[in-house]
Parts: structure tokens; C-alpha cells; sequence
């Protein structure tokens, strides 16, 4: 547990390596800001070598859909000897390139409802639900470990019990994403994702809060909810009590990576330079100056960097890791090399 334990050092990035989509999800911005400019599969080996020294435990890559680089498989490939690594895919891409995730620890797939029509409308691409739904089921049954990542909105709110109980009951497991967008008009913003759109904005706080208490205590049960107990409760506190149980730790406990190499503790920032100048900068005052201002902004809910904030030390992801997935084999390797 050497890396993953080493004080002062990050132990979660998010790699997103493209701008490249092709869905044109309601929820979403970025394929109306599509951009071709990405780094070299050279270079991103050699941001990855500089992210493992950092002290990174566990990478996402994600996008646009990361799956469209034709050079995934050797960034995957690298990837995965160097991290326990989950790669996001919208469902289209999975099974046309199954033989690069074989490798993969975690492939994380979207699907927003078991409604087929409902689905391909938040996506705005018919077909999406079959190509995702046959995705998961492919990736499943080649013992890829496969999970669903719904989004979470009003859109689909009281769906989610149903989402989680049709996939957990077939082995596959469920974690969620939270429908949130960014407003911030700054070029300088490392990446935009969310845009608003009030179809989607949570409006019934009850109904969240209900599903919150519901999804702790499925939990007693189900395995496959890949959702800590603390998340879980600090997302009903904010919906019931609009109170933040958490205080932001980008450039912290976690930092992201954009398609160009810039980072920033979130992608909701501007950006704070390189991934190359990483060994000078960490430790700088400047960084330090940005760490007191991330850990005072509360313009996001994103739920993943809500879970990295929770997790005050490397030990709580990398238990959910063992725990959920019974793969400590596999990351306490990973921790040590």
C-alpha cells in the first residue's frame, strides 16, 4: 500500500482524453464543442508514468467517449499496468472494441432508463438503448467487469430502484453519475460537460431523499451497489437539508486531466498548467493557494468528486475496490508496484 498511502500525494485522476462524442445527449455540452486537438499516445504514457509517481491509485478515462481514439487499446493497455483503471463508454463503442478492455478493471457503461424510448430521447441517438444494453450483456458474459452508470435526475428519478434491481439481479453492478452543469463562461475552464436544462434539474427533494434512505438499505443486501454508505447519507443531507457534509479536496485527493494535458483539481476550473510541470508544481504555493479556494466552492454536485472529497483517505476507495469487486489481489498489486 506504499503509493496509495504516501501522505500529500492525490490518489484518483480523470483522464478525459477526448473531446470526441457521438451522442448529443440533452443533459450534455460537449458534443457541441467537439475538438480534434489531443495529445500523442507518447505523450499521454508519459503523463501516466508522471501520475503513477505522483502517488495515483486508480484512473478513469472517460471523454467524449476515450473508446473513438484509435490508439485506445495501447493507452488502455499501458494504463492498466499502472493503475486500477475503469474506462467510461456511452454504450456505442464497447463491443466494437471488447478486445482493448479485456484488460480493463472496470468498464463503466450508460444507461439512463430501461425505457427504450426514453433512453435514446436523453441520448438524442436512436438505437443507443440496444447498443448499451447489448454491450453490458457481451462485456458481462466475456467476464469483463462491466458496470451501468445511470445518471441521476428528474428526468428518470423514480426509475432508479428499478434500474439498480433489473441489473444487480443479473450480476452487474450499479453506480450512478448526478446530473449536474457547469456555468461557468470562462475560456480558461479546463472542460465543459453538463449544460442546464431544467428537464433534468432535481425538483422533487423528497423523492431524492427517499431514494437515498431506499439505496442504503438495499444495500444491507445487494453487493452491487457500488455507492458508499457516507455518499450516500451526504447526498440526503444536501437534498433534505441543502447542507454540504463535505468540503471540496481537488488537487487534494483527486485531479483531472484534459484531451491537451492541462489539469485542474476539477473540470469545472480553469486550468492550472501541465501535467508535465506536476513534479515541480504540486508541492508549490500556488497549488496550495488553489487547494483553500476548491475546498470553499460549492458551485458543483458532481457526484464523483463528492465521493473523492468523502473519502478523506486512499484506504476508503480501495476498500470499496476489494469489497465490491473481490479483486484485493489485484490492487494491493497495483498499490505496491
Amino acid at each position: 500500500m506504499r503509493r496509495s498511502l504516501a501522505p500529500g500525494k492525490p490518489h484518483h485522476a480523470q483522464w478525459l482524453v477526448t473531446r470526441k462524442c457521438n451522442y448529443r445527449c440533452a443533459g450534455c455540452s460537449v458534443w457541441k464543442e467537439q475538438d480534434e486537438r489531443e495529445l500523442a499516445t507518447v505523450d499521454i504514457k508519459k503523463g501516466l508514468d508522471i501520475l503513477k509517481n505522483l502517488g495515483i491509485v486508480e484512473l478513469v478515462i472517460s471523454g467524449g467517449d476515450p473508446l473513438l481514439r484509435d490508439d485506445i487499446g495501447e493507452i488502455i493497455d499501458y494504463a492498466s499496468k499502472l493503475f486500477v483503471t475503469t474506462v467510461y463508454d456511452n454504450g456505442s463503442m464497447a463491443v466494437k472494441k471488447i478486445d482493448v478492455l479485456q484488460n480493463v478493471d472496470f468498464v463503466a457503461i450508460s444507461i439512463d432508463s430501461l425505457d427504450e424510448a426514453k433512453n435514446d430521447e436523453i441520448k438524442n441517438v436512436p438505437g443507443a438503448w440496444k447498443r448499451a444494453m447489448e454491450s453490458v450483456e457481451k462485456l458481462h458474459n466475456k467476464g469483463i467487469n462491466v458496470s451501468v452508470t445511470p445518471t441521476i435526475s428528474q428526468k428518470n428519478l423514480y426509475e432508479i430502484i428499478d434500474i439498480t434491481n433489473y441489473f444487480t439481479k443479473k450480476g452487474i453492478p450499479v453506480w450512478y453519475c448526478l446530473y449536474s452543469y457547469d456555468d461557468s463562461a470562462n475560456e480558461n475552464q479546463l472542460f465543459r460537460i453538463g449544460k442546464e436544462n431544467n428537464e433534468f434539474m432535481i425538483t422533487d427533494k423528497q423523492a431524492m431523499v427517499k431514494l437515498c434512505s431506499s439505496l442504503i438499505e438495499m444495500k444491507k443486501k445487494n453487493k452491487k451497489i457500488l455507492m458508499t454508505n457516507k455518499l450516500l447519507k451526504a447526498l440526503r443531507s444536501f437534498y433534505e437539508e441543502d447542507k454540504r457534509t463535505w468540503k471540496c479536496q481537488a488537487l487534494h485527493n483527486f485531479l483531472v486531466v484534459d484531451p491537451l494535458g492541462r489539469i485542474a483539481g476539477c473540470h469545472s476550473h480553469n486550468f492550472a498548467g501541465s501535467i508535465f510541470d506536476l513534479p515541480k508544481t504540486w508541492k508549490s504555493q500556488e497549488f496550495k493557494e488553489l487547494r483553500e479556494a476548491y475546498q470553499e466552492c460549492t458551485q458543483c454536485n458532481y457526484l464523483c468528486y463528492i465521493f473523492y472529497s468523502l473519502q478523506g483517505s486512499p484506504y476508503g476507495h480501495v476498500s470499496v475496490a476489494m469489497d465490491q469487486w473481490r479483486n484485493a489481489g489485484l490492487v494491493f498489486k497495483k498499490v505496491e508496484n
